[in-house]
């Protein structure tokens, strides 16, 4: 399910999950987490993560979403990302759903092709996304464009994405497989203290009682349950708010 090549002191860490459009799994979301830290320890100076095929990643992979152990392993994954020491680079292609827009968000840096889009398609499901990827998204592409995101549940395309600030280029894979060289010609030790500077923004402060009970009331919802058989039956949702 995970590919990965080196060149130099660049690692591409590929999803190799086609058959299910790159979907995230519990295993394929541990699986990542390692390949990330072994990088580290086998010294790359930058790390690129794309998707095989034609999309990046589709997302939680539905049929494990709602396991609790899912939920706290792709939350560490996202913040073993966030915190590893070397600039991480995401190459979107064909699009970013759910999860896959978390993934990049926990990136450091983002090329997206120019026929490429992002969503977050939470609320279409019936769940929600936890409070880090809500203020991480709202810091990095201010809060008109990440509430039309999340509460309007509309796909952005990727110019819209560059132009918020999501992307920092337009590109392919290998243009972001470039800059990741020019990247790694960089001081690390420079690189590292400004990352975690970047990354000292608020987002990893806990969710407050509310804002917890809020997550979990959804999650465990009679919409969610909803949410997930439409889906299965390919149907729209009929949402009750319970």
């Amino acid at each position: 399910m995970l590919g990965v090549t080196r060149d130099g002191d660049v690692i591409t860490i590929e999803l190799q999950r086609e058959e299910r459009r790159n979907a995230l799994n519990e295993d394929l979301v541990g699986q990542l987490r390692t390949a990330v830290l072994d990088a580290v320890t086998q010294g790359a100076r930058a790390i690129v993560l794309t998707g095989r095929g034609p999309i990046f990643s589709a997302g939680a992979d539905l049929t494990g979403v709602y396991s609790e152990s899912f939920l706290s392993g792709l939350l560490d994954m996202l913040h073993t990302i966030e915190s590893v020491p070397v600039p991480v680079i995401s190459a979107i292609n064909g699009g970013a759903l759910g999860a896959g827009v978390q993934l990049a968000l926990a990136s450091d840096l983002r090329v997206i092709e120019p026929d490429a889009y992002i969503a977050v398609p939470a609320a279409k499901l019936g769940i929600s996304v936890d409070r880090w990827t809500v203020s991480r998204l709202a810091a990095l592409i201010g809060g008109g464009p990440a509430r039309t995101i999340l509460l309007g549940a509309e796909s952005v395309s990727a110019a819209d994405a560059y132009a918020y600030g999501f992307a920092n280029k337009l590109g392919t894979l290998a243009d972001a497989k470039d800059w990741a060289k020019s990247i790694a010609a960089l001081a690390p030790l420079s690189l590292q203290a400004m990352k975690l500077m970047l990354n000292d923004d608020g987002t990893g402060d806990p969710a407050s009682v509310q804002q917890q009970a809020a997550l979990a009331a959804a999650w465990s919802s009679d919409d969610a349950k909803e949410g997930r058989l439409a889906r299965q039956e390919k149907r729209p949702a009929k949402f009750v708010g319970r």
